[in-house]
């Protein structure tokens, strides 16, 4: 029998989040499942290195030996069900693990693992079929670290169906833990598209833990105690419906405002945010305050989704090092890059009378300097940390720049001081490689206490987001006079923004629903692009969500990469909504700071 209403937990965002957030949740949540995601493509890859050295490895180990051996008994009494994408690139092995604990504790325990994500033995298939970089167009690698596909969430469901207490997965798309739950416990199916979308809407919103709950929150000073900072509940209605809270008497805020941020952390165009079960609309999608830290959230739309699977690769591209040195006194941001231009330059010198291999690419930055804001930049600091980043195709280069940083300590600007835990070692380059894989070649099945069933995942696509009109449908306005008075944008609006790959995203949200025609007659993509000139986009595009007085604008090609293989102090983007907040814009008619 399908239920009505259920209770999520979400515990973690991401491998090394806080492990106080589980027992938070379970003994103060009143919470029905527990889920956590782990997974990003850099994580796959050091999952995946682990597991070249040992078999038995390439899984999240603290979710088996801290959080379930210390909750599990506690698990089972309250009658709380597991989901967790902790199997990473070893599953099977996650599942062994936990079934070894299990086994020592006492408890009996049904184990659902999703298999079916790992396409590494599909790599040799795809280079010869020509496949290329779904963004770049950049050729299949020579050598991989990782490849898995992006699961969706009836796989989950499928294995909670089969009477599974905890499913593991690999690879799956970050909302589908909890967007399988419901699935799961109100028998939606593959048909239910706005249902979908409202389960992929309350997954994104939670799947970063804390992050819908106040952490990060543009207003950080109104939100109380981050030492007990609540981890989300999700409180789901079989018509799609749901509210957001938190355990009572822990910190943090559940407000309309901090969930909008959350809605446009790491989205593209939200008129087409892709699961493999939906193809999401957010443009119309509303929040209303129900009660102290309880917010209802409605208006996500679904349609049929695409009939591929977006698959994500990781492969070695060279070696990287960073150094730091503190740099003190008048002038300190002039010294300090001074430092590092003498210093590259006698390394990129020294490298070629050795015969080593050049540095690829080097970047210098001063932090204190205020190198992320650009032209509006305040570099007035008296003490500031000179980061001085290279890139080689070999680790001997990179073992020089590592010997050579240390002598300007004594030869170069006064006021120099060390920084961190003595020598830098080299570390290799990670780089993401992303394309898509029709769903038909990706067979999936669970395994539920050693037993395999095939999932029949529907193949069939549809959708396809070249057919959506223009993405600008907020009201025209005319753009305020040029001599307003002008106040910076974090007066008027409060934002997020985070990463995909080597784009940054950056969501505006309007403080009032009056500022947003002035607001989006302003903020063109013209103008941002501008703003961030120091960063290169090669385009700036512009999505509107009126349904919550929102802008979502997606900077191209501005993170050197993007994740481990760039070398900026910002690689994952999240100080551009913090930079563009600092814009001055015309103030409103009758505007009081």
């Amino acid at each position: 029998m399908t239920r009505q209403t259920v209770r999520i937990g979400s515990a973690s965002g991401f491998w090394g989040d806080t492990a106080s957030a589980a027992p938070q949740l379970v003994r103060r949540g009143d919470i029905e499942y527990l889920v956590f995601d782990y997974l990003a493509e850099v994580t796959m890859s050091i999952m995946a290195a682990q597991k070249a050295k040992d078999p038995a490895a390439g899984y999240a180990t603290d979710f088996v030996q801290i959080t379930m051996k210390s909750l599990l008994p506690e698990l089972k009494a309250r009658g709380i069900k597991v989901v967790a994408n902790a199997g990473g690139v070893n599953p099977l092995a996650c599942r062994d693990a936990l079934a070894r604990v299990a086994d020592e504790l006492g408890v009996p325990l049904s184990i659902g693992v999703v298999l079916g994500d790992d396409l590494s033995a599909q790599a040799d298939a795809l280079r010869a079929a020509g496949t290329t970089e779904m963004f770049s167009g950049a050729p299949f690698p020579a050598r991989l670290a990782s490849v898995n596909a992006y699961l969706g969430a009836l796989p989950i469901a499928r294995a909670l169906d089969a009477g599974a207490d905890v499913v593991i997965t690999g690879r799956c798309v970050d909302s589908a833990v909890t967007l399988g739950v419901m699935v799961h416990a109100f028998g939606w199916q593959a048909s239910d598209f706005d249902r979908l979308a409202q389960g992929t809407l309350a997954g994104h919103l939670v799947e970063c833990g804390a992050q819908g709950t106040g952490g990060l929150f543009t207003d950080w000073d109104t939100v109380p105690d981050w030492d007990d900072i609540g981890f989300p509940i999700v409180e789901a209605q079989a018509d799609g419906s749901f509210e957001i809270t938190k355990p009572p008497g822990t910190g943090g805020l559940v407000s309309p405002a901090a969930l909008c941020e959350q809605l446009l952390y790491e989205i593209g165009d939200p008129r087409a945010y892709h699961v493999p079960d939906v193809a999401c609309d957010f443009t119309r999608v509303r929040f209303e305050q129900t009660g102290p830290d309880r917010v209802r959230v409605t208006g996500a739309r679904g349609r049929a989704p695409t009939d591929t699977y977006k698959v994500s690769a990781t492969h070695p591209d060279g070696f990287r090092n960073v150094a730091l040195l503190v740099v003190a006194g008048e002038r300190a941001a002039q010294k300090a890059r001074r430092t590092g231009e003498a210093l590259l330059t006698r390394m990129q010198r020294m490298l070629a009378e050795q015969q080593l291999p050049a540095f690829t690419e080097t970047r210098i930055e001063v932090v204190g300097a205020e190198d992320m804001f650009g032209a509006i930049a305040r570099p007035d600091a008296r003490e500031v940390v000179l980061k001085l980043a290279a890139r080689a195709p070999s680790k001997a280069s990179l073992e020089l720049f590592a010997r050579e940083f240390a002598p300007a300590g004594t030869s170069m600007s006064p006021g120099t001081t060390g920084f961190g835990g003595g020598r830098p070692t080299p570390s290799p380059v990670i780089r993401l490689f992303s394309f898509l894989v029709p769903k038909r070649a990706v067979p999936v099945e669970i395994d539920v206490d050693g037993t395999r069933h095939v999932v029949a995942v529907p193949v069939e696509g549809g959708f396809d987001a070249r057919d959506l009109p223009s993405a600008r449908s907020h009201p025209d306005a005319a753009a305020p006079p040029a001599a307003a008075r002008r106040v910076p944008l974090i007066a008027l609006a409060h934002g997020r923004s985070g990463d995909k790959g080597d784009k940054a995203n950056i969501g505006i949200v309007a403080r009032r629903p009056e500022w947003l025609p002035g607001l989006s007659a302003w903020l063109t993509p013209e103008r941002v692009a501008a703003h961030f000139a120091h960063n290169g986009p090669s385009r700036v595009e512009r999505f509107d969500l009126p349904g919550f007085d929102a802008m979502n604008f997606l900077l191209h090609d501005v993170l050197g990469g993007g994740g481990m293989a760039s070398l900026r102090t910002d690689n994952l983007a999240k100080c551009y909504a913090q930079v563009l907040l600092q814009m001055d814009v015309p103030a409103p008619e009758g505007f009081e700071a």
